[in-house]
């Protein structure tokens, strides 16, 4: 292997007389290296120019700007840098819609910690990140931990969240003890000194880093798919919801007339104006009061505000929550209250 000596790897599965455990069978290609990043060529003439790459993951990036961000945001080991961008790899087959692509979203953390200390700072981030995934509102039995047998070279802990896809349980985000590698590898290569000194301790070290990875279109697709539903109700009738949480929701409430007439248009534009000012509410007058129920079940608005001829006479409303379909009685001072009281934001 370390020789890249294919045809060699070739003979020897050959001479141990190797088979496939799925089909048995013997016939083995030849053996290739895979061109797992994309290159490209960078300068204004062809045959001066320089082969570069696609970056496959976005951590590099925080280790060479570690320093001026310790530096000028003056941080004390443990902290972390965090980012969010395109990376790209050469999929030997992409495949099960935005799982597997080419081109894809990381959101990425690199914490430095003190070395000794890596594994306990794993653990904690192991912990922590899942209670993240916990918090979407995502029962927990759709999430379990992969522990990494066989590691990578700069590795010294690896795990990886795993979410049970509707094809079944499959990566999420992974965390990763990496060690001193990269910043040691960027101070050998730049001649930049990369170390950090520790005030507590009076000496001078290059920082250890544990990673969390977490793939941006996975986590759309986890939500997406645990949250899309079809139910069968009473009436024998079928509806599509996205039960989706509710702060996750791209609009929080639908404001409806029931009908186009007699001033209940003009008293749901005025709810509008007062809702749109704390969240994203849309405002739907089209075709009866049951169909636009079910547009806003499917795409997973948590609560449809009904103005009637009631709400002229007393200045309430009707409240339909969507997972129920339980309907309440509320005054229109309320709403924006109610509203924040049951649409909260993401806690651990």
């Amino acid at each position: 292997m370390e020789a890249n000596d294919l045809a060699g790897i070739k003979a020897l599965i050959e001479e141990l007389g190797i088979v496939c455990p799925i089909s048995g069978s013997r016939n083995w290609t030849d053996v290739r290296q895979f061109n797992l990043m994309f290159s490209t060529k960078v300068g204004s003439v062809s045959e001066e120019a320089d082969t570069i790459y696609l970056r496959p993951e976005t951590a590099q990036g925080i280790f060479v700007n570690y320093l001026n961000v310790q530096k000028t945001g003056r941080m004390k080991i443990p902290f972390g840098i965090a980012q969010i961008g395109k990376a790209f790899r050469n999929e030997i087959v992409a495949r099960q819609f935005i799982f597997r692509m080419r081109e894809f979203e990381q959101m990425e953390m690199q914490f430095f910690v003190r070395p000794g200390e890596e594994l306990k700072w794993f653990e904690y981030w192991k912990e922590t990140r899942l209670k993240w995934h916990l918090a979407l509102g995502i029962p927990s039995e759709n999430y379990r931990y992969h522990d990494h047998e066989k590691l990578a070279h700069y590795a010294n802990a690896a795990t990886d969240i795993e979410f049970n896809f509707p094809f079944g349980f499959k990566e999420l985000e992974g965390i990763h003890s990496r060690t001193d590698f990269d910043l040691k590898r960027h101070q050998e290569f730049s001649g930049k000194k990369l170390q950090y000194f520790d005030s507590e301790l009076n000496e001078s070290y290059v920082p250890y880093v544990i990673e969390t990875s977490i793939g941006l279109d996975r986590t759309f697709l986890a939500v997406f798919s645990y949250a899309y539903t079809e139910e069968n109700l009473a009436d024998g009738s079928q509806r599509v919801v996205m039960k989706l949480p509710r702060i996750l929701a791209p609009f929080k409430a639908a404001v409806l007339p029931l009908v186009k007439k007699d001033g209940m248009p003009e008293k749901a534009r005025e709810i509008m104006d007062m809702l749109k000012q704390d969240f994203r509410v849309q405002y739907d007058e089209k075709d009866a009061i049951g169909k636009r129920y079910r547009r806003q079940d499917a795409i997973g608005t948590p609560y449809c505000i009904t103005v009637d001829t009631q709400t002229l006479e007393d200045n309430t409303v009707t409240v339909r929550e969507r997972d129920s379909m339980e309907q309440i009685r509320i005054s229109i001072d309320e709403l924006t209250s109610y509203m924040h009281k049951n649409i909260k934001p993401l806690s651990l």
